[in-house]
């Protein structure tokens, strides 16, 4: 037989679904669903291409210690803290103890403190508990170890949430799992249940948990280490997820990926929906480098600190998710750099608190956890403007950004930016076949100039883009000595 018969034969045996793979044109992703989300240039979700322009990363501005450590049950070794914003209040929850001991000892207790502006804040005596010999404290939990170990609140989102489970709570180590609490007050709480909700992890870490509108479910993001099993202490400190619909029963775990980036060991993940912009969890976690040692004995003599604290370093990155199990690496360099003085390069601190909350009308606060192991032991605050993580950044020399198709809903467009006063922000509206909209052309386009946290966009004296809504667009900006920091369309 020819060559030719036997590949005749060859193909009649082709599935007809891979000679359709082959001779079909590859399919291409459908337009992102934008809607009206709030979306920020701190991943790679939006931009498709980009000249003369950065994703450029925002360091936070260093506003000094808020909350001292310096109570008897409070400490040296305080720490896995949470801030929750409740309306006009602002809750701030951690481990209090004061000498080192075995994780989940019964030393450790749960502390709170409140504020009325998320700068100033006041230990209010509860009352619930004796410690050192005293009810005139501000401790809501103790005698309920392990939980108080690593005790981690949120507010419940979840519209069907009861009034008295409106707040919840994991806490836990390994040999107990994640045992699970509620309150009504954020301020009281009691067991949900005697036995623990979820096992399967190491969880020597603050294990985090939050109702995610995206996802509509609970999601919890907890301590593995990168090899072995999920129970196993090997390799790097690393995060992986369940989920629930309950709270109750979880899905089994999956390890989150870090895209191509290199291990690093992660403390603390911190992730949490963005209060603005609730599809995207910030994660500002922990990155710990052990020995790594900067300090000498003496110096960690002079210092007062554990000897056993001294001799690694670590300090504050910033990592986004959308759900899934992938966090988003595009920034590796650190966040939150250990300020000046040897007290900040110490094992341990530089640990960020969990949630970023708005302080101001223009400003949000991150919170770090600083000088662990030592007397002054404290929270630092640290402020960025509303969506300031990163920009979408050009110089002088000007730049263009081209964002993927999406499908938008609204009548506006709404930006977030700054410039120089030589600098300016366009945009321009592009068709799905990248041409741009007749009347939102670039020329079209009023020139941006100014520092503004919320700028409507106008093309000829007009701000109406309803027209549009429903189909096939990009947008395409231009930069020019300018940070663009998100977008909205209303």
């Amino acid at each position: 037989m020819c060559l030719l018969h036997y590949m005749r034969k060859a193909v009649l045996i082709i599935p007809v679904c891979v000679l359709l793979s082959l001779l079909l044109p590859a399919q291409t992703p459908g337009p992102l669903p934008l809607g009206n989300n709030r979306e920020l240039f701190i991943d790679q979700y939006l931009i498709e291409t980009m000249t003369g322009v950065v994703q450029q990363l925002h360091y936070p501005r260093n506003e000094g210690m808020v909350l001292k450590f310096d109570q008897p049950w409070e400490g040296n070794f305080s720490a896995y803290c949470t801030v929750i914003k409740d309306n006009d209040r602002y809750r701030l929850y951690y481990r209090g103890i004061r000498e080192a001991g075995k994780d989940g000892n019964d030393n450790e207790v749960t502390c709170y403190a409140e504020s009325d502006d998320g700068i100033h804040w006041n230990k209010p005596s509860l009352g619930i508990y004796t410690v050192n010999g005293t009810k005139n404290n501000n401790v809501i939990l103790a005698n309920t170890a392990p939980a108080t170990h690593n005790f981690s609140p949120f507010l419940d989102a979840n519209p069907n949430v009861k009034p008295a489970e409106k707040f919840k709570a994991l806490g836990g180590t390994n040999k107990t799992g994640l045992i699970a609490f509620v309150s009504a007050d954020g301020i009281h709480w009691k067991k949900w249940r005697d036995t623990a909700v979820f096992k399967t992890g190491v969880f020597d870490s603050q294990n985090v948990a939050f109702w995610s509108e995206s996802e509509q479910q609970y999601v919890c993001y907890f301590r593995t280490w990168s090899d072995g099993g999920f129970t196993d202490y090997k390799g790097f400190r690393s995060v992986s997820k369940t989920t629930s619909k309950d709270f109750i029963r979880w899905t089994a775990p999956a390890r989150m990926g870090f895209g191509n980036t290199a291990p690093e060991h992660l403390y603390t993940n911190q992730t949490s929906p963005y209060f603005r912009a609730p599809q995207i969890y910030i994660a500002i976690g922990a990155r710990f480098m052990p020995e790594r040692q900067v300090i000498s004995e003496e110096q960690a003599k002079a210092l007062d600190i554990n000897p056993n604290y001294f001799k690694d370093c670590s300090d504050a990155v910033l990592m986004t998710t959308r759900g899934g199990n992938v966090y988003d690496r595009t920034f590796m360099q650190s966040f939150i750099r250990p300020g000046i003085g040897l007290e900040n390069w110490v094992s341990r601190s530089n640990y960020p608190v969990l949630n970023v909350v708005q302080t101001g009308k223009a400003e949000m606060s991150v919170y770090v956890n600083e000088s662990y192991a030592q007397p002054t032991a404290h929270i630092k605050r640290y402020t960025l403007r509303l969506d300031g993580f990163a920009s979408l950044h050009a110089d002088f020399t000007a730049g263009e950004a081209l964002t993927k198709p999406f499908v938008f809903k609204g009548r506006e467009l709404e930006i977030n930016y700054a410039t120089s006063a030589a600098g300016y922000v366009k945009v321009e509206i592009l068709d799905e076949e990248n041409k741009p909209v007749p009347g939102f052309k670039v020329n079209d386009c009023q020139e941006m100039i100014g520092n503004e946290i919320s700028r409507i966009v106008l093309w000829k004296g007009t701000q109406d883009v309803s027209p549009l809504a429903g189909k096939t667009i990009r947008l395409k900006f231009y930069l020019k000595d300018a940070d663009l920091y998100s977008i909205k369309f209303n």
